[in-house]
């Protein structure tokens, strides 16, 4: 039955096309190939407009990076990406970029997110993610490391906003605490102590005067 069937097949497609049944089937599977190659170029092409539709209304929602001037260590951290409101950012060499535009590797969740609200230069120089290298302090690393790191800071310079940097803390010495220990202060903050006994000795110079 089935052998009767495709003889007459055979029969019905070179009465109808002209062709033979091989060449009939040939075609046919050309025909499928170029259609299938079609419709996934045209599918291909939909998804990637998609994508950039949906990439460009993405950057549209990220309000414009805000300059912040010289903050503190602490007030960077604010920027951690733990308040969806505010902007990521993350500073290198005490120079602070707003990395909003990459929070799927910055932000909650990203490979990077431990980098994020704060100077993570000696952590990038070694490529480590332990919380004691998450700090800008890059004393004692070796050429290797400071040329990594370079690499790092030029790759923020050209990509990211550069919105602020950190404030330094100098050490002063002779403080209030009257222990003779050092205390810390930020630079801005930092001023030269009054000579009180100096003043004292002024005025009871100028009462005798008088």
């Amino acid at each position: 039955m089935g052998l009767q069937l495709w003889e007459t097949l055979k029969e019905a497609i070179t009465a109808y096309t002209g062709l033979s049944p091989a060449t009939f089937f040939t075609v046919v599977a050309l025909l499928w190939a170029i259609y299938y190659v079609v419709t996934g170029l045209f599918g291909s092409s939909d998804d990637h407009h998609q994508r950039s539709r949906a990439f460009e209304e993405q950057m549209e929602l990220l309000p414009p990076p805000i300059q912040l001037g010289e903050i503190s260590e602490e007030e960077l951290k604010q920027y951690d990406g733990s308040d969806p409101k505010k902007p990521l950012l993350m500073a290198i060499k005490g120079q602070i970029y707003d990395v909003s535009q990459s929070r799927m590797f910055y932000g909650p969740g990203g490979p990077y997110a431990l980098f994020a609200g704060r100077d993570a230069s000696r952590a990038l120089a070694k490529m480590s993610f332990e919380e004691q290298d998450l700090t800008g302090d890059i004393s004692g690393l070796g050429p290797f490391e400071l040329d990594a790191l370079q690499d790092w800071e030029y790759k923020f310079m050209s990509k990211y906003v550069k919105v602020g940097t950190i404030k330094k803390t100098v050490a002063v010495t002779g403080g209030d605490n009257g222990n003779g220990e050092a205390s810390w202060t930020t630079e801005g903050d930092a001023k030269p102590a009054g000579d009180g006994s100096s003043q004292n000795a002024v005025a009871g110079t100028d009462a005798k005067e008088e």
